[in-house]
């Protein structure tokens, strides 16, 4: 029983370090009890009913979007930083979320996303055969990352009172800007590529063309560089708390930040990204084998040659 809840340790200790710190204790925990009560309701409740965990892609952005209002109403940093910071995570859960709700509305979510059929071979692979309960838990865990690391960029952000804005601030802003725009690139050309090849009545082909050339998930990556922008953007932040928080603590918070990387990094790539999606790909798509022989995986790189 015990190897069905262990997933949920890392996020659960998150929570608690942000519960436990005078600083974040209020805040957190109203957004944590917000994210339980927002995934019960979209998530786990539905995922019940359904035996399908697909709606986590509506409730995960939809939490993204209680943090930004949690922290923006209940933060007591400096304005314009609180607002700036509440406002990356109000504009990125809206965005996805308003994707996913469409997908719902038509009728999308009927089917199970692939990515969560490849976590049944997970399961099924590590001897979870209570499929209810491992996917209540998938769930939860899903909600809880939420209310811990997920959180801690905009909490440690949003309470900073300082109002000199740090070169780490501006070189965060850019580098999400930047990274927003990459993703926003890859997916409307990948887009474009599907529709063209829809015109064509071609089927199952690779899209290999412009970020799609120098890397097979330029989305993932870009997805993940927003969140290492935020990241560099609250180091300022997390020095100035050094002066209000015992030093442990303190310490833990700085890695909790550095865990937010590594978890979106393992997501992306491993967890619900790259690796399920290639897992189908090769199966349905009778030239991705070369792509990935030519391609890098997640970080852009130049194309590498085959051996004839």
């Amino acid at each position: 029983m015990l190897r069905y809840f262990k997933p949920l340790t890392p996020f659960i200790a998150g929570w608690a370090l942000l519960l436990i710190d005078a600083n974040f204790s209020h805040i957190s925990l109203i957004n944590g009890l917000a994210q339980l009560l927002l995934f019960a309701l979209v998530v786990c409740w539905p995922a019940w009913k359904t035996g399908r965990l697909s709606y986590v892609d509506i409730g995960w952005p939809l939490g993204l979007v209680v943090i930004g209002i949690v922290n923006l109403c209940l933060n007591d940093g400096y304005w314009l930083r609180n607002l700036g910071v509440s406002l990356v995570y109000l504009f990125v859960g809206l965005r996805m979320g308003g994707g996913a709700l469409r997908m719902w509305q038509l009728g999308m979510l009927k089917k199970e996303f692939p990515r969560y059929q490849y976590q049944r071979l997970r399961w099924q692979k590590s001897g979870k055969d209570n499929l209810p309960l491992a996917i209540q838990v998938e769930a939860l865990v899903q909600g809880v990352a939420n209310a811990s690391f997920l959180a801690f960029p905009a909490f440690i952000i949003g309470a900073n009172t300082q109002t000199e804005i740090s070169i780490f601030e501006i070189i965060g802003l850019v580098l999400w800007l930047l990274a927003f725009a990459l993703e926003s690139t890859a997916d409307s050309q990948k887009q474009k590529f599907l529709r063209e090849m829809k015109v064509l009545g071609e089927r199952n082909r690779v899209c290999n063309v412009g970020l799609w050339r120098y890397s097979r998930h330029p989305n993932y990556f870009a997805e993940w560089m927003v969140w290492n922008a935020l990241i560099i953007a609250a180091i300022p932040s997390w020095l100035a708390l050094q002066a209000s928080t015992p030093i442990v603590i303190w310490a833990l918070l700085g890695l909790g930040l550095l865990f937010a990387s590594k978890m979106m990094y393992t997501t992306l790539v491993y967890y619900t990204g790259a690796v399920p999606s290639e897992f189908y790909s090769v199966q349905k798509r009778p030239e991705y084998k070369h792509y990935q022989q030519t391609t890098n995986i997640f970080f852009p790189g130049p194309q590498k040659k085959t051996k004839e």
